[in-house]
């Protein structure tokens, strides 16, 4: 569903991204793995278009989306889960999730039961303000905030960064559920080895803007993943 061709990225005269491709299919996680600062952000920030790319095209269903704005790659079932989180503090769980409308027709505008079911704790937190949530119950709030608008591809940024260890089962619990669907492609940053390995189809590594390492879930080697996540 999703294909990234020989991408450049630049900020101001650094260069971010340097000839990178990748895939995502439908019904898979593609990991995308690395040490921080090597280019995994900037490349979900290609794929979402809040970042423009200076060669290199970005597909989305057969179609050339690089020049499209964020909020048209939403309408077309793209959805981020930023690294950090990025829900509004000042609002209330429910109008956090109610945010997630915006790129939706009128009829479909409506926070959907599976949202529930995938993360009962926050049914109980309604009517709280996002900032007074821990940061798992924020970030369980923000990945239930992209679902809100229907996504057949969901990128989520380090969802396990500084989260206790109880709450990334229940994002792992969550991230296989949804691929286990099969009308979803799923790309997933990375930096915790166990959880991308368990979690994924396929995967690629960074290391200086540049794809090092790719592959199946078969053919990921450990000992050589691990050279290029450790500092």
């Amino acid at each position: 569903m999703l294909t990234v061709n020989n991408v450049d990225l630049y900020y101001g005269a650094a260069q971010a991204l340097k000839d990178v491709s990748m895939a995502a299919k439908t019904g898979q996680v593609t990991c995308v793995m690395g040490r921080n600062g090597v280019g995994k952000t900037s490349l979900m920030r290609a794929v979402v278009g809040q970042k423009d790319v200076r060669t290199g095209n970005v597909m989305w269903e057969d179609q050339d989306i690089t020049k499209l704005p964020v909020h048209e790659r939403a309408r077309r079932g793209i959805a981020f889960v930023p690294q950090g989180r990025e829900i509004f503090p000042l609002l209330t769980v429910e109008e956090n999730l109610r945010t997630g409308f915006a790129p939706l027709p009128r009829a479909l505008r409506h926070l959907p039961d599976e949202i529930f079911d995938l993360f009962p704790v926050l049914k109980d937190m309604l009517a709280r303000r996002g900032g007074d949530l821990s940061g798992g119950q924020q970030q369980q709030l923000a990945i239930a905030r992209a679902l809100v608008t229907r996504p057949r591809l969901l990128v989520l940024d380090e969802p396990t960064e500084g989260i206790q260890p109880s709450i990334i089962k229940d994002i792992e619990r969550v991230i296989r559920h949804l691929a286990g669907r099969g009308d979803m492609a799923i790309v997933l940053v990375e930096q915790y080895f166990e959880f991308a390995r368990d979690l994924a189809d396929s995967f690629l590594v960074m290391d200086r803007g540049e794809v090092v390492m790719s592959g199946t879930r078969d053919e990921m080697v450990e000992e050589n993943v691990r050279r290029y996540l450790t500092v």
